[in-house]
């Protein structure tokens, strides 16, 4: 598995299995141990998700070596202050069974996010996290958010795919060493991402799939993926991407279908942020 490196050394696998909207616990469960028997060794949770037990139960009954396991979780809003997040770790830490998490994220850029940021920056010093990050902080929160702190995220997780394409966003990462990781990488299959022609042509080149296609042009710009499914076969589809290469041409024509809009969210918007605000109290 190719790995990315962080920017205090830690390697990453740049391809990991997400467990986003699998809330039943059982399939959720049996899904990350299917990925995790298919070669995927990097998972990412989050507290939202109500299913951090689960992954936890599959890590246990996978066999795998702790040491060879990348597990990411995610602080909410409803925790974001200094004394809540360090609570809200241990509880997450116990859900999934572990001594130490790989990477802990703040998972949204709401709330008390630099008393949150004291607790896992003091939590990674006592070596209790191995690299820690943000998610969904766009380009000028995170400029501000990198210059009112000592240590500087390792991974900033934002909505990215074809028609969305980040690359201002992933510049103004580059520039404080934070690597950019894509949630949703195929936009959930909204506006025909799966039918595309444009890449569904570059597949046919290949003999791949146009989720194959996306997942290669977000690997080959160093970008993080975290493709969700419930189905083996297509866990197995997504993980065989490190045998072609796209060339300079087809990743332009990708890059060309940049929309310049969210498919989701926009975090800028106040009934967005009054939404998220709102969730889970």
């Amino acid at each position: 598995m190719q790995v990315v490196e962080l920017n205090n050394g830690v390697k990453m696998p740049i391809l990991g299995y997400g467990v986003y909207q699998i809330s039943d616990l059982k399939e959720c469960q049996r899904c990350v141990e299917d990925a995790l028997s298919v070669g995927y060794k990097s998972i990412d949770t989050a507290q939202a998700y109500f299913n951090e037990e689960a992954v936890g139960t599959a890590i246990k009954t996978s066999g795998i070596k702790r040491e060879e396991l990348f597990i990411t979780t995610k602080l909410w809003i409803s925790d974001m202050s200094e004394e809540a997040a360090l609570k809200a770790f241990d509880i997450s830490l116990k859900k999934l069974g572990l001594d130490y998490l790989d990477l802990y994220l703040l998972h949204q850029p709401f709330g008390d996010v630099y008393g949150a940021w004291r607790a896992l920056s003091k939590l990674h010093k006592e070596g209790k996290i191995r690299a820690i990050g943000v998610s969904n902080f766009y380009p000028d929160r995170l400029v501000d958010f990198c210059l009112h702190n000592e240590i500087k995220p390792a991974i900033n997780q934002i909505e990215c795919h074809p028609l969305l394409n980040q690359e201002y966003a992933k510049n103004v990462m580059s520039e404080f060493g934070i690597v950019m990781e894509a949630w949703a990488p195929f936009g959930e299959g909204k506006s025909g991402m799966f039918d595309n022609q444009t890449i569904a042509n570059i597949g046919k080149k290949y003999g791949k799939t146009n989720a194959q296609v996306i997942l290669r042009w977000l690997i080959q710009r160093g970008v993080v993926v975290i493709p969700k499914t419930v189905r083996k076969e297509i866990m197995i589809e997504n993980i065989s991407v490190f045998d072609f290469s796209l060339d300079e041409n087809d990743m332009s024509l990708i890059a060309g279908l940049e929309s310049g809009k969210t498919l989701f969210l926009d975090h800028r918007e106040p009934e967005t942020v009054k939404f998220l605000n709102g969730l889970f109290k």
